[in-house]
């Protein structure tokens, strides 16, 4: 499978640049993400970008699990995040962890201290982060800032050995305390953790900070373009400074771009797991999530996402992209694609009762309006049928054309019916309407008697397969990142709607999970790969039918 990165964009044009000038005979990217969590629609613009980038200009992509916290990170999210990258459609050319490289990480660490540029504090969190400063007040010094190269070794070999306990030290780096980019204000590069980790067990009890592990790791790997979100762009001074004063052979660069923000949409990590955690979601696949999983279980494709990511294109400005989006290219990719079926998710029952009873008849039925090569079926239609509720109204509103009593409307590739009479229960329900149908008029005959406003579409009750259909709304309406505070307040409580229905029996035989089709003027389906079963599948809503979004064009 070819995927490219075919839409120009700054990085583009800088790896265009670096190539052409011999500064890089080939490239090098990375995705690393950390393992504490699962992917999220977000990470699916980074995976693009650097998978794309690396196919398009022959070069490599490494995938590496940027696992320096043992307290956060699992196997379950190592291998769910290989797996998303997998079903995206991309292969990566080696795989690393960051804590393949604790040993060396260690080392250079050592370097620093030798050279007079890290300590070893004993100050706690809350005076450390004091001592910072402010962003227009100059940072103050620790008081163990000036501990001699000696007594620094030695205290960072016995944090290596377990000897102090969580929180007790750290080792910082030695900078500049009022330099006017905080983050060059002595930042902590390792801390002591006496927990587990995944991948090294329990060989090591500190370990080494994002800002400092990370240019590390890219110089290690030889990294030529380090491709990262703008939160990251004002400590690109301290990634260069890391990589200059641990001597690393290689030296690579940061770029950042512009982070993927959608409407009505979680982007954090901490918020999705949050959600998982108090049992709001049916965990991190849930077809609400914005996860990777999630939106594989819903029955969006791997397809429309990467051509999503392409067609939002890579810039260094923020924004905010509209969530129908995603869905404007999940419909242009399912539609030409996908069997139409016909199926009722709030039935009502219509007899005909001038249809002979014990006859049962096929007609025929174009699988996929829009795409002839998908051919036609044989659906079967009898004397008793099921219609959505909402095609029957005993008091028509103005300009209602389908069914209600005196009133003729076409059933889908069948007969004209007429409502003639609505049989309620004690309470005054309507639970079946009587019809008359004309043998005349059936679909494809050349009638041409009389036309009707409105066809409807329906279900052989005789034929007819169970099923539970659910539908989907946005989780959280127009979450602001800031307000963490309030986030589990902003809950939509109608987020997933159920309904229990019917759907052709035929096409549904030898059904599988995440198998597609459309239905009928109600939208586009995905088999549920956790709770259907063969007597009564459970079918999620991917997305409507139709939305008011357009694309607007370029040029």
């Amino acid at each position: 499978m070819s995927i490219t990165t075919t839409a120009p964009n700054f990085i583009k044009n800088i790896i265009i640049d670096d190539l052409k000038s011999g500064k890089h005979k080939s490239i090098i990217t990375r995705f690393p993400p950390e393992p504490n969590g699962y992917l999220h629609i977000g990470h699916a613009k980074s995976i693009c970008l650097n998978f794309g980038l690396a196919e398009e200009f022959d070069g490599k992509v490494n995938m590496r699990f940027d696992d320096t916290n043992p307290l956060k990170e699992d196997v379950e999210y190592v291998e769910s995040i290989k797996n998303d990258v997998q079903w995206l459609g991309f292969k990566w050319d080696d795989l690393f962890f960051a804590s393949d490289y604790f040993d060396e990480m260690y080392r250079r660490a050592k370097i620093l201290i030798k050279k007079g540029l890290a300590f070893v504090d004993d100050s706690t969190q809350e005076e450390i982060r004091a001592q910072r400063g402010t962003l227009t007040e100059p940072g103050t010094n620790s008081p163990y800032r000036d501990r001699t190269v000696e007594e620094n070794l030695d205290l960072f070999e016995r944090m290596k050995d377990g000897e102090f306990p969580d929180g007790s030290k750290v080792l910082r780096a030695k900078i500049d305390m009022s330099s006017p980019n905080i983050h060059f204000r002595d930042p902590v590069i390792y801390r002591i953790s006496h927990n587990e980790h995944h991948n090294t067990g329990n060989k090591w009890c500190i370990y080494p900070m994002y800002s400092f592990a990370h240019p590390l790791e890219d110089a290690i790997e030889g990294i030529t373009h380090s491709i990262c979100t703008l939160e990251f762009e004002d400590q690109r001074p301290l990634y260069d400074w890391f990589v200059e004063n641990t001597e690393m052979e290689n030296t690579p660069r940061q770029y950042e771009f512009a982070r993927l923000n959608m409407t009505n949409t979680v982007m954090s990590k901490r918020k999705l797991k949050l959600l998982v955690d108090e049992n709001i979601v049916d965990g991190w696949d849930d077809p609400r999530m914005p996860t990777i999983s999630g939106l594989r279980r819903r029955g969006f494709t791997p397809e429309s996402i990467r051509t999503f990511c392409q067609e939002i294109g890579v810039s260094k400005a923020a924004s905010v992209v509209d969530s129908q989006m995603l869905d404007f290219f999940l419909r242009e990719d399912l539609l030409p694609k996908t069997q139409t079926l016909m199926g009722v998710l709030n039935p009502l029952k219509l007899v005909i009762t001038n249809y002979p009873e014990g006859k049962s008849e096929k007609l025929t039925i174009e699988n996929n309006p829009k795409n002839e090569s998908m051919g036609s079926r044989e659906v079967t239609f009898s004397r008793e049928l099921y219609i959505e509720r909402e095609d029957f109204m005993e008091v028509p509103v103005k300009k209602y054309f389908r069914l209600f009593p005196g009133n003729e409307v076409r059933l889908k590739g069948a007969y004209f019916v007429k409502c003639n009479e609505v049989i309620k229960d004690e309470d005054g329900n309507v639970i079946e309407i009587h019809c008359t149908y004309d043998p005349e008029t059936k679909s494809g005959s050349g009638f041409t008697g009389r036309k009707v406003k409105s066809t409807i579409h329906w279900v052989d009750a005789n034929n007819a397969l169970p099923c539970e259909f659910r539908l989907f709304e946005p989780l959280i309406l127009d979450d602001d990142e800031d307000d963490s505070a309030h986030f589990l307040d902003k809950i939509n409580p109608n987020s997933l709607i159920i309904k229990e229905g019917f759907v052709e029996k035929e096409p549904m035989k030898n059904i599988k999970a995440f198998d597609k089709f459309q239905l009928v003027r109600n939208g586009f389906y995905s088999v549920d790969n956790k709770y259907s079963t063969e007597e009564k599948p459970v079918l999620n809503r991917i997305v409507p039918l139709k939305s008011s979004f357009k694309i607007k064009k370029q040029g």
